[in-house]
Protein backbone atom coordinates (compact mmCIF):
# COMPACT_ATOMS: atom_id res chain seq x y z
CA UNK A 1 0.00 0.00 0.00
CA UNK A 2 1.31 3.35 -0.94
CA UNK A 3 0.35 6.78 -0.35
CA UNK A 4 0.86 10.45 -1.47
CA UNK A 5 2.70 13.25 0.29
CA UNK A 6 0.08 15.62 -1.19
CA UNK A 7 -2.79 14.12 0.67
CA UNK A 8 -1.77 15.58 4.47
CA UNK A 9 -2.06 19.44 5.29
CA UNK A 10 1.26 21.53 4.78
CA UNK A 11 1.87 21.48 9.26
CA UNK A 12 1.73 17.95 9.55
CA UNK A 13 4.14 15.54 8.71
CA UNK A 14 3.37 12.65 7.05
CA UNK A 15 3.36 9.40 9.31
CA UNK A 16 5.95 7.66 7.74
CA UNK A 17 8.55 9.97 9.36
CA UNK A 18 7.08 9.42 12.70
CA UNK A 19 7.26 5.48 12.31
CA UNK A 20 10.59 5.60 10.56
CA UNK A 21 11.61 7.52 13.66
CA UNK A 22 9.76 5.26 16.76
CA UNK A 23 11.53 2.00 14.65
CA UNK A 24 14.66 3.68 14.53
CA UNK A 25 14.14 4.85 18.48
CA UNK A 26 13.80 1.03 19.40
CA UNK A 27 16.70 -0.57 17.41
CA UNK A 28 19.18 2.20 19.00
CA UNK A 29 17.83 1.19 22.48
CA UNK A 30 19.17 -2.69 21.54
CA UNK A 31 22.22 -1.50 19.42
CA UNK A 32 23.30 1.06 21.78
CA UNK A 33 23.24 -1.08 24.97
CA UNK A 34 25.49 -3.55 23.45
CA UNK A 35 27.81 -1.82 20.28
CA UNK A 36 29.28 0.67 22.54
CA UNK A 37 30.14 -2.59 24.88
CA UNK A 38 31.67 -5.19 22.26
CA UNK A 39 35.14 -3.35 22.35
CA UNK A 40 34.93 -3.70 26.13
CA UNK A 41 33.62 -7.22 25.76
CA UNK A 42 36.67 -7.97 23.26
CA UNK A 43 39.39 -6.39 25.09
CA UNK A 44 38.35 -7.00 28.81
CA UNK A 45 36.52 -10.22 28.84
CA UNK A 46 38.19 -12.33 25.56
CA UNK A 47 41.74 -10.71 25.96
CA UNK A 48 41.69 -9.38 22.17
CA UNK A 49 44.33 -6.38 20.88
CA UNK A 50 43.33 -3.12 20.10
CA UNK A 51 44.65 -3.27 16.56
CA UNK A 52 41.97 -6.59 16.02
CA UNK A 53 39.39 -4.72 17.27
CA UNK A 54 40.14 -2.25 14.65
CA UNK A 55 39.80 -4.91 11.93
CA UNK A 56 36.78 -6.13 13.08
CA UNK A 57 34.89 -2.43 13.59
CA UNK A 58 36.17 -1.55 10.16
CA UNK A 59 35.65 -5.14 8.04
CA UNK A 60 32.00 -4.33 9.44
CA UNK A 61 31.95 -0.96 8.23
CA UNK A 62 33.52 -1.37 5.06
CA UNK A 63 30.48 -4.15 4.46
CA UNK A 64 27.77 -1.36 5.22
CA UNK A 65 29.75 0.93 3.52
CA UNK A 66 29.51 -1.46 0.29
CA UNK A 67 25.98 -2.44 0.64
CA UNK A 68 24.44 0.78 0.95
CA UNK A 69 25.67 1.70 -2.36
CA UNK A 70 23.90 -1.35 -4.12
CA UNK A 71 20.22 -1.07 -1.54
CA UNK A 72 19.88 2.15 -2.65
CA UNK A 73 20.29 1.70 -6.29
CA UNK A 74 18.05 -1.33 -5.69
CA UNK A 75 15.46 0.91 -4.18
CA UNK A 76 15.15 3.26 -7.43
CA UNK A 77 15.26 0.75 -9.40
CA UNK A 78 12.33 -1.35 -8.13
CA UNK A 79 10.07 1.85 -7.00
CA UNK A 80 9.97 0.05 -3.44
CA UNK A 81 11.95 1.43 -0.40
CA UNK A 82 9.79 -0.61 2.34
CA UNK A 83 10.78 -3.89 2.06
CA UNK A 84 14.34 -3.07 2.22
CA UNK A 85 14.03 -1.24 4.99
CA UNK A 86 12.26 -3.59 7.00
CA UNK A 87 14.42 -6.69 5.94
CA UNK A 88 17.50 -4.92 6.86
CA UNK A 89 16.27 -4.19 10.57
CA UNK A 90 15.29 -7.72 10.74
CA UNK A 91 18.58 -9.21 9.77
CA UNK A 92 20.55 -7.15 12.27
CA UNK A 93 17.73 -8.30 15.07
CA UNK A 94 18.61 -11.69 13.72
CA UNK A 95 21.85 -11.46 14.41
CA UNK A 96 21.81 -9.89 18.02
CA UNK A 97 21.02 -13.22 20.14
CA UNK A 98 24.09 -15.21 18.85
CA UNK A 99 26.29 -12.69 20.84
CA UNK A 100 25.27 -14.63 23.89
CA UNK A 101 27.51 -17.48 22.68
CA UNK A 102 30.26 -15.49 21.24
CA UNK A 103 33.42 -17.05 22.77
CA UNK A 104 36.19 -15.43 20.39
CA UNK A 105 36.73 -12.76 18.35
CA UNK A 106 36.12 -14.62 14.93
CA UNK A 107 32.73 -15.18 16.39
CA UNK A 108 32.11 -11.50 17.47
CA UNK A 109 33.21 -10.57 14.02
CA UNK A 110 30.64 -12.70 12.45
CA UNK A 111 27.50 -11.30 14.38
CA UNK A 112 29.01 -7.93 13.38
CA UNK A 113 29.19 -8.67 9.74
CA UNK A 114 25.68 -9.64 10.02
CA UNK A 115 24.80 -6.83 12.15
CA UNK A 116 26.34 -4.38 9.13
CA UNK A 117 25.24 -5.82 6.43
CA UNK A 118 21.35 -5.53 7.73
CA UNK A 119 22.19 -1.42 8.45
CA UNK A 120 23.71 -1.66 5.20
CA UNK A 121 20.48 -2.95 2.92
CA UNK A 122 18.38 -0.87 5.09
CA UNK A 123 20.18 2.45 5.60
CA UNK A 124 19.64 4.22 1.86
CA UNK A 125 16.37 2.97 1.42
CA UNK A 126 15.26 4.62 4.78
CA UNK A 127 16.61 8.08 4.01
CA UNK A 128 15.07 7.72 0.34
CA UNK A 129 11.94 6.83 1.99
CA UNK A 130 12.01 9.87 4.87
CA UNK A 131 13.05 12.31 2.36
CA UNK A 132 9.98 11.16 -0.44
CA UNK A 133 7.87 11.68 2.77
CA UNK A 134 8.55 14.78 3.98
CA UNK A 135 7.69 17.99 2.12
CA UNK A 136 10.59 20.29 0.88
CA UNK A 137 9.88 22.71 3.54
CA UNK A 138 10.07 20.10 6.35
CA UNK A 139 13.62 17.80 5.36
CA UNK A 140 15.54 19.19 7.53
CA UNK A 141 12.87 18.87 10.81
CA UNK A 142 11.91 15.65 9.55
CA UNK A 143 15.86 14.32 9.26
CA UNK A 144 16.57 15.77 12.30
CA UNK A 145 13.21 14.32 14.34
CA UNK A 146 14.56 10.90 12.81
CA UNK A 147 18.00 11.68 14.22
CA UNK A 148 16.86 12.77 17.45
CA UNK A 149 14.56 9.77 17.71
CA UNK A 150 17.90 7.35 16.52
CA UNK A 151 19.79 9.48 19.82
CA UNK A 152 17.13 9.33 22.02
CA UNK A 153 16.74 5.34 22.26
CA UNK A 154 20.60 5.37 22.15
CA UNK A 155 20.48 7.20 25.54
CA UNK A 156 17.48 4.77 26.56
CA UNK A 157 19.51 1.84 25.63
CA UNK A 158 22.87 3.09 27.38
CA UNK A 159 21.03 3.66 30.41
CA UNK A 160 19.39 0.36 30.45
CA UNK A 161 22.68 -1.39 29.70
CA UNK A 162 24.39 1.17 32.66
CA UNK A 163 22.09 -0.17 35.16
CA UNK A 164 22.50 -3.64 34.38
CA UNK A 165 26.11 -2.96 34.71
CA UNK A 166 25.65 -1.45 38.42
CA UNK A 167 23.24 -3.96 39.40
CA UNK A 168 25.87 -7.43 38.10
CA UNK A 169 29.08 -6.11 38.65
CA UNK A 170 29.13 -2.24 40.45
CA UNK A 171 32.53 -2.96 41.96
CA UNK A 172 34.31 -4.16 39.06
CA UNK A 173 36.49 -1.77 36.73
CA UNK A 174 36.17 -4.07 33.43
CA UNK A 175 33.62 -5.77 32.10
CA UNK A 176 32.15 -8.95 32.51
CA UNK A 177 30.92 -12.15 30.51
CA UNK A 178 27.87 -12.77 32.79
CA UNK A 179 26.78 -8.59 32.07
CA UNK A 180 27.40 -8.65 28.96
CA UNK A 181 24.98 -11.99 28.10
CA UNK A 182 22.47 -10.31 30.49
CA UNK A 183 23.14 -7.06 28.41
CA UNK A 184 22.57 -9.14 25.26
CA UNK A 185 19.45 -10.95 25.95
CA UNK A 186 17.67 -7.53 26.85
CA UNK A 187 18.59 -5.97 23.69
CA UNK A 188 16.45 -8.33 21.90
CA UNK A 189 13.07 -7.24 23.24
CA UNK A 190 13.33 -3.62 21.67
CA UNK A 191 15.16 -4.69 18.63
CA UNK A 192 11.80 -7.09 17.84
CA UNK A 193 9.60 -4.25 18.62
CA UNK A 194 11.23 -2.20 15.93
CA UNK A 195 10.90 -4.36 13.22
CA UNK A 196 7.20 -5.09 13.97
CA UNK A 197 6.85 -1.01 14.08
CA UNK A 198 7.89 -0.53 10.62
CA UNK A 199 6.31 -3.76 9.11
CA UNK A 200 2.93 -2.49 10.22
CA UNK A 201 3.38 1.41 10.08
CA UNK A 202 5.41 2.05 7.39
CA UNK A 203 3.64 3.07 4.28
CA UNK A 204 5.42 3.02 0.55
CA UNK A 205 5.27 6.81 -1.01
CA UNK A 206 4.84 6.93 -4.80
CA UNK A 207 8.54 7.70 -6.68
CA UNK A 208 8.70 9.37 -9.99
CA UNK A 209 10.09 6.25 -11.16
CA UNK A 210 7.82 2.90 -12.53
CA UNK A 211 9.32 -0.56 -10.78
CA UNK A 212 11.98 -2.31 -12.89
CA UNK A 213 12.65 -5.75 -11.80
CA UNK A 214 16.10 -5.27 -13.71
CA UNK A 215 19.15 -5.35 -11.90
CA UNK A 216 20.29 -1.76 -10.25
CA UNK A 217 23.37 -0.42 -11.71
CA UNK A 218 25.49 2.62 -10.49
CA UNK A 219 24.27 5.45 -12.61
CA UNK A 220 26.77 8.01 -10.16
CA UNK A 221 27.26 10.66 -13.63
CA UNK A 222 23.37 10.93 -14.00
CA UNK A 223 23.38 12.51 -10.43
CA UNK A 224 23.27 15.82 -9.87
CA UNK A 225 26.84 17.50 -10.18
CA UNK A 226 25.72 19.75 -6.92
CA UNK A 227 25.45 16.27 -4.90
CA UNK A 228 28.94 15.00 -6.71
CA UNK A 229 30.78 17.77 -5.50
CA UNK A 230 29.07 17.76 -1.70
CA UNK A 231 30.14 14.10 -1.75
CA UNK A 232 33.69 14.91 -2.45
CA UNK A 233 34.11 17.12 0.45
CA UNK A 234 32.30 14.53 2.42
CA UNK A 235 34.53 12.17 1.82
CA UNK A 236 37.60 14.56 2.06
CA UNK A 237 36.50 15.13 5.54
CA UNK A 238 35.53 11.80 7.06
CA UNK A 239 38.89 10.56 5.90
CA UNK A 240 40.84 11.78 9.20
CA UNK A 241 37.63 10.13 10.73
CA UNK A 242 38.42 7.30 13.60
CA UNK A 243 36.07 4.45 15.01
CA UNK A 244 34.24 5.52 18.58
CA UNK A 245 35.83 2.42 19.76
CA UNK A 246 39.28 3.93 20.13
CA UNK A 247 37.93 7.17 21.89
CA UNK A 248 35.71 4.87 24.57
CA UNK A 249 39.13 2.87 25.00
CA UNK A 250 40.52 6.13 25.41
CA UNK A 251 38.49 7.20 27.80
CA UNK A 252 39.09 3.24 29.48
CA UNK A 253 43.53 4.31 29.34
CA UNK A 254 42.88 8.06 31.44
CA UNK A 255 40.80 6.21 33.58
CA UNK A 256 37.05 6.01 33.54
CA UNK A 257 35.75 2.93 34.85
CA UNK A 258 32.76 1.12 32.52
CA UNK A 259 29.87 2.68 34.31
CA UNK A 260 31.64 6.49 33.84
CA UNK A 261 32.51 4.99 30.06
CA UNK A 262 28.64 4.40 29.96
CA UNK A 263 27.73 8.14 31.86
CA UNK A 264 30.09 9.68 28.97
CA UNK A 265 28.00 7.99 25.86
CA UNK A 266 24.84 8.79 27.63
CA UNK A 267 25.81 12.91 27.99
CA UNK A 268 26.85 12.40 23.92
CA UNK A 269 23.51 11.12 23.04
CA UNK A 270 21.48 13.34 25.18
CA UNK A 271 23.06 16.15 23.72
CA UNK A 272 22.62 14.72 20.29
CA UNK A 273 19.54 14.37 21.01
CA UNK A 274 17.79 17.21 22.50
CA UNK A 275 19.68 19.92 19.72
CA UNK A 276 19.36 17.40 16.49
CA UNK A 277 15.70 18.43 16.17
CA UNK A 278 15.85 22.43 16.60
CA UNK A 279 19.11 22.62 14.57
CA UNK A 280 17.27 20.70 11.57
CA UNK A 281 14.30 22.47 11.91
CA UNK A 282 16.45 25.54 11.47
CA UNK A 283 18.22 24.48 8.60
CA UNK A 284 14.94 24.52 6.92
CA UNK A 285 14.81 28.40 7.83
CA UNK A 286 18.48 29.81 7.39
CA UNK A 287 20.12 27.08 5.32
CA UNK A 288 21.68 23.62 5.13
CA UNK A 289 25.63 24.75 4.73
CA UNK A 290 26.43 27.35 7.15
CA UNK A 291 25.30 24.76 10.27
CA UNK A 292 27.21 22.09 8.58
CA UNK A 293 30.27 24.44 8.30
CA UNK A 294 30.21 24.92 12.09
CA UNK A 295 30.09 21.72 12.68
CA UNK A 296 32.57 20.63 11.00
CA UNK A 297 35.12 23.63 12.46
CA UNK A 298 33.63 22.15 15.96
CA UNK A 299 34.86 18.22 14.52
CA UNK A 300 37.92 19.51 14.12
CA UNK A 301 38.72 21.57 17.18
CA UNK A 302 37.59 18.34 19.38
CA UNK A 303 39.72 15.74 17.91
CA UNK A 304 42.37 18.40 18.73
CA UNK A 305 41.55 17.94 22.07
CA UNK A 306 41.42 14.18 22.26
CA UNK A 307 44.67 14.37 20.91
CA UNK A 308 45.67 16.15 23.77
CA UNK A 309 43.77 14.84 26.33
CA UNK A 310 44.97 13.34 29.45
CA UNK A 311 42.87 12.77 31.94
CA UNK A 312 39.41 10.84 31.60
CA UNK A 313 37.71 14.14 32.41
CA UNK A 314 38.66 15.81 29.78
CA UNK A 315 37.70 13.19 27.59
CA UNK A 316 34.29 13.28 29.14
CA UNK A 317 33.84 16.76 27.78
CA UNK A 318 35.16 16.85 24.23
CA UNK A 319 32.88 13.73 23.94
CA UNK A 320 30.05 16.15 24.83
CA UNK A 321 30.59 18.51 22.59
CA UNK A 322 30.97 16.12 19.99
CA UNK A 323 27.14 15.21 20.18
CA UNK A 324 26.70 19.26 19.26
CA UNK A 325 28.71 18.30 16.39
CA UNK A 326 26.67 15.34 15.30
CA UNK A 327 23.88 17.02 15.89
CA UNK A 328 25.17 19.94 13.43
CA UNK A 329 25.33 18.05 10.80
CA UNK A 330 23.94 14.67 10.49
CA UNK A 331 20.42 15.03 9.90
CA UNK A 332 21.12 18.49 8.00
CA UNK A 333 23.21 16.36 5.83
CA UNK A 334 20.60 14.21 4.65
CA UNK A 335 18.40 17.05 3.84
CA UNK A 336 20.77 18.66 1.63
CA UNK A 337 20.60 15.22 -0.19
CA UNK A 338 17.40 15.46 -0.67
CA UNK A 339 17.63 18.95 -1.71
CA UNK A 340 19.77 18.39 -4.78
CA UNK A 341 19.01 15.00 -5.94
CA UNK A 342 15.76 14.11 -7.62
CA UNK A 343 13.24 11.65 -6.10
CA UNK A 344 13.67 8.57 -8.52
CA UNK A 345 17.64 8.93 -7.55
CA UNK A 346 17.59 9.08 -4.18
CA UNK A 347 18.30 5.73 -3.00
CA UNK A 348 21.52 5.81 -4.98
CA UNK A 349 22.32 9.24 -3.64
CA UNK A 350 21.76 8.04 -0.06
CA UNK A 351 23.68 4.76 -1.15
CA UNK A 352 26.72 6.91 -1.81
CA UNK A 353 26.69 9.48 1.08
CA UNK A 354 26.01 6.89 3.52
CA UNK A 355 29.03 4.84 2.46
CA UNK A 356 30.80 7.92 2.78
CA UNK A 357 30.51 8.61 5.68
Amino acid sequence: MSSKIASSPSHRLHPNIWFLTLGSFFTDVSSEMLNNLIPLFLYNVLGVQTSIIGLIDGIAEATASLVKVYSGALSDRIGKRKILTVFGYALSTIAKPFLYFATTWVRVLGVRFTDRLGKGIRTAPRDALLADSAKSDQRGLAFGLHRAGDTAGAFIGLGIATLIIWLTQSGSAELTRHTFQTVVLVSIIPAILAVLILAIGVKEVETARKANNGLPTLNWKSLDKRFLLFLVVVIIFTLGNSSDSFIILLGQDHGLSVLQIMGMLMTFNAIYALLAGPFGSLSDRIGRRSLMLAGWILYGLVYLGFAISNTGVQVWVLFAIYGVYYALTEGVAKALVADIVAQEQRGTAYGLFNAAI
